[in-house]
Parts: structure tokens; sequence; C-alpha cells
């Protein structure tokens, strides 16, 4: 029984951890069309700006954080400036972008092995506790990613629903072309999508610093159930995409009650293939 519990909780604070990569993947691929697959190595890398200005310029961890969000955001409108808008300006075809992508992922991974080294990095200035139900136990920090991500999740659907921008990301992720021809600036709302899913990729990785330590290759973990949860919960919908991280995560945890654990990865194949073939639209379908 407590090896269950320990299972579900587990399940619950992976969910919240692939929520908010799914959120930030999902606002950029829904609005832009571009597979960033760049997304995991951007993450990565504001994960490592975030410990860089911890533990070796010493600052506090919050300011650390709030620096390292902004530096994620500001990589994250570079990937778009310098890579995928020039591909858009020459209108060359989709899957051009796609290798463009792939492509700064292994020079992005490979530029965070050379400089911060292929060891795990970790921060020992922030304590947190461990708190037990019965043998099960959970730390604060993974309460921190459940809160994390019903504040983002809240935060990002009142911007959508709400703001001027947030009207004007619905309208271009509808129909990018009409968009354009009332008016909007596509352009201007790309680099804001980016920006803004850059930056909750930053807040997944800030937490994941403190939980897990970092390492170059968590980049490709991060995109990849980000890319499954956006597919399965269903292209263009955030929602869609927040409830297929929760359902990968409860799977990939409970699934080790009976599979190793170097299946995991394995078991969010299943999963995929299973609603591809199934529900190809996704968990929610779009308006």
């Amino acid at each position: 029984m407590d090896l269950l519990i320990q299972l579900t909780l587990n399940g619950l604070f992976n969910g919240a951890h692939f929520a908010l990569l799914a959120m930030g993947f999902a606002l950029i691929f829904g609005t832009t069309g571009v597979v960033h697959f760049a997304y995991g190595p951007v993450y990565a890398v504001g994960a490592y700006a975030i410990w860089a200005l911890a533990a070796l310029v010493g600052l506090p961890f919050w300011l650390a954080v709030l620096l390292g969000i902004a530096f994620t955001a500001a990589l994250g409108v570079g990937c778009y400036l310098f890579i995928y808008r020039p591909f858009e300006i020459s209108g060359s075809p989709p899957f051009v972008v796609l290798v463009a992508s792939l492509g700064l992922f292994i020079v992005m991974k490979n530029l965070i092995g050379i400089v911060f080294g292929t060891g795990v990095k970790t921060v020992d200035s922030v304590a947190y506790d461990v708190h037990f139900v019965g043998d099960a136990f959970f730390t604060t920090v993974q309460v921190g990613q459940v809160a994390a991500a019903l504040l983002v999740g809240c935060g990002i659907a009142l911007f959508l629903r709400a703001s001027r921008y947030g009207k004007a990301i619905r309208a271009m992720a509808d129909n990018r072309e009409m968009a354009t021809v009332i008016g909007i600036d596509t352009t201007r709302l790309s680099m804001l999508v980016f920006a803004l899913g850059s930056a909750v990729s930053a807040v997944a990785g800030a937490l994941v610093l403190l939980r897990d330590g970092l390492n170059p290759n968590m980049g490709f973990g991060a995109v990849f159930v980000a890319f499954v949860a956006v597919i399965v919960g269903g292209v263009g919908s955030l929602r869609g995409a927040v409830i297929a991280a929760f359902l990968l995560a409860f799977v990939q945890s409970l699934g080790m009650w009976q599979i190793p654990t170097e299946w995991q990865n394995t078991i969010v194949f299943v999963v995929l293939f299973g609603f591809l073939l199934a529900r190809p639209s996704g968990i929610v379908r779009r308006a």
C-alpha cells in the first residue's frame, strides 16, 4: 500500500513538472506552428544559468531564479529571431524549420556540456523539508512544483482570455493568415510566445535544480515529454497539454510498479501511439 501511495505521489509531482514543460512548449507550437525541439536545451540553459547565478556568483536563490527566467525568455526570443524567423521570411517549408530546430538542439546540448561540464550540478544553499505519509514521502520542492504548475497555468489562462495580447495570440493560433489580414503583428506575437514559453521552462528548470540537480542531457527528456503531451492533449489546447502531462506522469509512475525504470520512455511512446491510433486529434479537440 505504501508503494502505491509513493507511486501516486510521484505521478502527481512529476505531472506538475511535465505540465509546466508542456504549457511552454504548447504555447509556442500552438501559436507559431514551430516544432521547437530546441525548447529542451533552452530549458536546460535556463536551469544552468540559475545554478551559475546562485552557486558561482552567490546571489540569493530567488534573485537567481528571477534573472534566470528573464535570461531564458531572452534566449527563447533569440532562437526565434535568429534561427526560425529567417526561414519564415524566405517561405521555407515546415520540415526545413524542423531540421533547423534539431540542429539547434544538438548545438546547444553540446555547448552546455562544454561550458558547464558533464557532472551533476546542485545548489546546497537552499534547504527544504521532507514530509511522510506512512512510509511514502515527498519534499517541499515537490509541493512547490504543484503550486508553480497551478499558478503558471492560471496565469497563462487569464492572460490569454483577458488581455489584448492574449486575445491576439488566440486569434493567431486559430488562423495566422487571417490574423495578419486584420492587422495583428504576428512577428511581435511570435516573439512574445517564445519569451513566455521559454520563461515557463525556466520555472520548471529552477525546481528541478533543487529536486534532482542538473546534467547536460536533461533537455532531451524535457522536450520529449512536452512534445508527447502536446500531441496527446491535442495541438493548440493548453488544457489538453496539461491533462496529458499528468496522464503521462501517472502512467509512467504507476507503470514502474511492475515495469523496470529504464522502460519509462517506452511507456510514454506506447501512450502516444495508442492515442494516435484511437484519437489522433488528442484528448481535447480544437474547436
